[in-house]
């Protein structure tokens, strides 16, 4: 009895050890097993439609291809794979400053994407084989921070032309990191020579502190005869960063038809912006993706906060619109409704997603809707065409107390339904840990800081921000299944710490990275900040798993119908244990959902790709990319099989493995 007593307290030690391993090399170490076999398919142009980046201009990220279903999902295999070529083209670039965030889309016959460096590529739909190439040949200057990033592509059609295969009447329109707008036939992949100069608009970004501190990062929003586009603004560099322009342009021509300022120069209540404030901060941008409605010709705009991020002294009141949803009509620019999530941001909690539009079933009518979800892990649900709230937002107080000279609102909007994707407050007694020491590291770390939960003011003595500024739900937002009227989004759940410090003269004017935390100047107030991951000795984070996860939401009533961890860590170990730590991992990127009840996503740090039963969040197959998985999927059917596509690639954020590859799955051929 007494030895069987010391083996089973050997067993748990030398299962704590493993615990403790796994911990420590999760988030470095990877394997990469074969794909698997090629397979070729007869030629066949795409039927079913994936127009834009997210299937539709409403970003729905939906597909009515059905051929893949629960019940046969687990027999997908790779159907053919391609290679950008840019490993070879831009070994450096690839490792150190870009990002693969790309979705593909369907147009002119082809399967078209584009590379963090600017490169259009068009495939054969069915077999992945290559039909054009573009080079944009962007500007070689960008350094660290900044990145080389393309999220993606959209098209327009020229519903004018007599020859829907005529040169340009159907185009992709790419927007560059440095900031141009280009109009190619999608056919061919040469640029329309009507647009702009030669195919091209040039696009000023103003005054910048230096290469890439403004670009285009985000696909072009299509809404009729509209191109609309957003910046992407590096934050906290200086506190009068360059303004977050909104542009539109006409997509025969080129012209510019309006532009749009989040930022109103006048009028509004006087909260809004207190004295000049408005006239001397910039941002409140948006670097995610613009959502249009063609029917209702309108653009849906998801702002960010106003700058500098963390320290709002410089610019006291509520600041709207920036932290908005922002609908304007497409062909003015002309404002027709907003609706402010954040009152004076001072946590990097921009408007992150695109807003996905969906109409709802309420009280016998149906209703245009939009679904905004947020960083802070909040989905609010508007009628878009008032922006009229479908489920009521209270106004509720926060804390209060923020440095000498900062401004804070009283009160913050807090939906009542649905409730928050992700957990918004860590108390020392809530501290997380694998062994009881680091447990009680995490629990003395969180205890150091000021953490009274979401809208804690950020200070000197450091701030825990719960969910980080990361996320919650970020770029990647949610997809539908307009059947049921369900909405899923995935999200991260970890913490941050920010920390102000106060400024030397002549301190730094450039934002430092290193692996763990980065400094930013916020050059023009009396701070820097420190921004760093809540983690404890271990590396690992000290709040609760799951670190990841995805949620369903019914939205015609609000109710979470399931909640599952998105993630594992357990095929990162050195010698993968046979079952899975289903901890979740943090996350980027966003599902696409199928008429056939089967959700892909890749987005984890695991690099996989899964299938999630739609009615349940069971996974019921996954496999495991040849790189980073910060991208979201697309699906359509050509030449009879169901297609499931996404690109693999190296990720700044989450350091995951360098790779060029675009993926297609579908069922074997019979």
């Amino acid at each position: 009895m007494a030895r069987g007593r010391g083996l089973g307290k050997a067993a748990l030690a030398v299962a704590a050890l493993l615990l403790l391993l796994a911990y420590a090399v999760a988030w470095g170490v990877r394997l990469l097993p074969p794909l698997g076999p090629l397979r070729i398919t007869t030629h066949s142009p795409a039927e079913t439609p994936w127009d834009q980046w997210g299937a539709t201009a409403g970003g729905t990220r939906f597909t009515p291809a059905a051929q893949i279903t629960p019940g046969n999902v687990a027999h997908l295999t790779v159907a053919w794979r391609y290679s950008t070529g840019e490993l070879a083209r831009r070994p450096e670039g690839m490792q150190v400053n870009s990002t693969n965030e790309t979705t593909p889309i369907l147009a002119g016959g082809s399967l078209v994407t584009c590379t963090p460096f600017g490169r259009v590529i068009a495939l054969d739909p069915a077999t992945g084989r290559e039909k054009w190439v573009y080079d944009a040949k962007i500007d070689p200057r960008f350094k660290l921070p900044d990145q080389y990033i393309c999220r993606g592509v959209s098209q327009w059609r020229d519903a004018r032309a007599t020859d829907p295969a005529a040169s340009c009447a159907t185009r992709i329109i790419l927007a560059t990191v440095d900031m141009r707008v280009i109009a190619l036939d999608a056919r061919t992949g040469r640029p329309c020579a009507g647009f702009g100069q030669g195919g091209t608009v040039r696009v000023d970004p103003g005054k910048l502190h230096h290469v890439g501190e403004v670009k285009l990062a985000a696909p072009a929003a299509i809404v009729r005869d509209s191109i609309v586009i957003g910046t992407s603004v590096l934050d906290n560099v200086r506190a009068n960063a360059p303004r977050g322009i909104i542009r539109a342009f006409d997509a025969r021509s080129g012209r510019e038809i309006w532009t749009f300022d989040p930022i109103p120069q006048e009028g509004g209540p006087d909260r809004d912006w207190m004295g000049a404030s408005r006239h001397t901060t910039g941002a409140a941008n948006v670097w995610s993706v613009i959502s249009g409605d063609p029917e209702l010709n309108m653009v849906y705009l998801p702002t960010s906060s106003a700058s500098p991020d963390y320290y709002g002294g410089l610019r006291p009141g509520d600041n709207r619109h920036a932290n908005s949803t922002v609908a304007l009509d497409a062909s003015t620019g002309k404002l027709v409704w907003a609706r402010q999530l954040i009152h004076h941001d001072i946590w990097d909690y921009d408007t992150p997603a695109q807003p996905t539009l969906i109409d709802i079933d309420r009280g016998g009518r149906r209703i245009p809707a939009l679904v905004q979800p947020t960083k802070q892990g909040y989905v609010f649900v508007f009628d878009r065409r008032t922006g009229k709230p479908l489920f009521p937002i209270d106004e509720v107080p926060v804390p209060q107390g923020g440095v000498p000279g900062e401004w804070l609102s009283p009160t913050q909007p807090r939906p009542r339904l649905p409730r928050p994707i992700v957990p918004q407050k860590i108390t020392p007694d809530q501290a997380w840990g694998f062994t009881p020491w680091d447990k009680a590291k995490c629990r003395d770390l969180i205890a150091q800081y000021r953490s009274e939960g979401l809208y804690t003011p950020i200070t000197e003595r450091g701030t825990i921000t719960y969910p980080a500024a990361s996320g919650g739900a970020n770029w990647g937002a949610g997809a539908i299944d307009p059947a049921r009227q369900i909405f899923f989004i995935n999200s991260s759940r970890v913490a941050s710490v920010i920390k102000l410090r106060k400024r030397k003269p002549g301190g730094s004017s450039t934002v430092q990275l290193s692996a763990t935390e980065d400094v930013s100047p916020m050059a023009g107030t009396p701070y820097e900040v420190k921004r760093e991951w809540l983690l404890s000795p271990l590396g690992a984070p000290c709040t609760p798993p799951p670190w990841g996860g995805l949620t369903a939401i019914d939205l015609k009533t609000g109710a979470t119908l399931w909640d599952v961890p998105l993630g594992t860590i357990n095929n990162r170990l050195p010698v993968p244990l046979p079952f899975d730590i289903a901890l979740g991992t943090p996350n980027i990127g966003g599902p696409v959902a199928t008429a056939g009840g089967v959700l892909f996503i890749a987005a984890t740090m695991d690099r996989y790709l899964r299938a999630i039963d739609m009615r349940t969040g069971k996974e019921l197959w996954r496999d495991r990319l040849p790189g980073g998985s910060q991208t979201t999927p697309m699906s359509y059917m050509a030449g009879g099989r169901q297609y499931v596509v996404v690109a693999s690639g190296q990720h700044m954020w989450f350091q995951t493995p360098r790779s060029d590859e675009i993926v297609a799955y579908a069922l074997p051929m019979k």
